[in-house]
Order: structure tokens, then sequence, then C-alpha cells
């Protein structure tokens, strides 16, 4: 393999990265984030996991990156550098992206909810309805003309979960899961209850109030950590897409150097 491009989507909780060969995803990872991750661990723990998919690292010949962990991108840019030779491809004010950001101050919107949109439409015909869920859940429209509109945030499962435990002393650290009943019979599944069905509630609430807003025919696309446990439940998403953000990455990679290997 050759002439590979690398995308890597740095969120909150976890770093995404992925191997192109074309359109072809050819291997991905996932890594905790850490803030304070130098240049040198990233090289490390990058390189192994190219050894460890049997994929040579020099064949990399540019990297796409989509970062909400502003502290972590100057060492992932002297990675970059370091490693392949030129910068990578931040996602960012001045970069093409073939949508039109509609919203009050476009600087606002995070890297990956754009790239999120960019990936939908590339994919879908819009009208669309982007859930991506991660350390915060995010539900986005893209109206019928390709325009990101904006949407809702609100914190993520786990999240929620972590803050009952830290804030109600007697309650315990439950891992997100769908309970056997939406009637808890316990503790442990009464916590789960609220938080799966209470956040399925959540999403196809502002789902709903959303569609008559952009179309009603728009299609709900679901992304992120807890997509495909919570999508079967759901009254409102329509497919779950685990590499949005990283074909989202590749298709903002080809519209601003395609063809510059």
């Amino acid at each position: 393999m050759a002439n590979l491009l690398l995308v890597i989507d740095v969120g909150n909780t976890q770093i995404v990265l992925g191997v192109y060969d074309n359109t072809d995803l050819k291997a991905q990872w996932r890594l905790g984030t850490r803030a304070s991750s130098t240049e040198d661990e990233l090289s490390a723990l990058i390189t192994q996991m190219f050894n460890l998919e049997q994929i040579d690292i020099k064949s990399v010949v540019d990297v796409a990156i989509s970062c909400v962990v502003p502290p972590l991108a100057p060492a992932l840019n002297r990675f970059c550098v370091k490693t392949f030779g030129k910068d990578p491809l931040t996602i960012g004010p001045g970069i093409k992206t073939g949508i039109s950001i509609a919203v009050d101050d476009p600087r606002e919107v995070g890297a990956d909810r754009i790239v999120n949109a960019v990936g939908g439409v590339s994919m879908f015909a819009p009208p669309l309805v982007i859930v991506d869920f991660g350390t915060a859940i995010t539900v986005d429209a893209i109206s019928g003309k390709s325009e990101y509109l904006g949407g809702a945030i609100v914190p993520g499962i786990q999240l929620s979960l972590d803050a009952l435990c830290h804030k109600a002393a007697k309650l315990p650290k439950v891992e997100m899961a769908e309970p056997p009943s939406v009637i808890g019979r316990n503790t442990v599944h009464s916590i789960q209850s609220g938080a799966f069905f209470g956040y399925v509630s959540l999403v196809d609430g502002i789902v709903n109030k959303m569609k008559p807003l952009i179309g009603s025919s728009a299609k709900v696309i679901a992304t992120g950590g807890e997509a495909s446990q919570v999508a079967p439940v759901s009254g409102t998403i329509d497919l779950v897409v685990e590499n949005l953000t990283l074909e989202g990455l590749r298709v903002v990679h080809e519209k601003n150097r395609g063809g510059d290997g």
C-alpha cells in the first residue's frame, strides 16, 4: 500500500484514527485522550498501531485532523511534521467543506460537528439530522441545500452517569447498558433505565422537533460510542454510520488537498 491518508478525530474522551487507501478504510484505532500527551508519546503509540496492522507508516502521504482538545493540537502537528514531513490539514476557518455553515458564528462550531455534516452529505441526500454520541451528544440539522444550520448539545450518557455517582453519595458508578426493563427492580437497573431510556426519549424528542423545520423526510444518522446501542430502541434514528467522522475527514481532505500527495 502506498499514498495512504491518515485521519485523526480528537475527541474529549477518545482519539479515533483511520487509514484510507483512496476511499477504502484499511484500519482504524481508538486511543484514550490525554491533553498532556507529548509528540513522542503520540509517535510511539501511533507507530505501534501501524506496526500491529502491518502497515508501513512511511506509506502515509498526508494527514487530516479534527480536534476539539486545543492543548493536543501542537503536539499532533509536530508529530505530523516530524513523521510525514508536512503540516496536517486541520479542520478550521478557511477550510473548504462543500457545505454552508449557516449559524451566528461559524468559528464557534466544533470541528467534529462540521466534519460529521460533510460526511453525512457525502453519503446521503439532505436534509439530514446527525446524532453523535460522544462525551457530549450533538444533534445537528443539515438543510436540503446542504446548509449546516446548527443543533443541540447535551451531556453524554456516560458523563451523566458519572456525575450522578459523584454527586449522589449512595448511588453506585454504573456503566451504560440497556436494562431488562424500563422498570428497574434494583438500583443499578433503575439508574440504567433512567440513563438509557431517558436518552432515547431525549434524542427522539429533539429530532422530532427538528424535522418539521428542515423537512419531514430528513434522514436521521447516528454515530459515536453508544449509537449502536441506542438506535434499535429509538423511534427516529434511521441508521448508524460508525465511521461518519472519519469519512467526513477524508472528504474534506479530498476537497482541499486532493491530488497533492
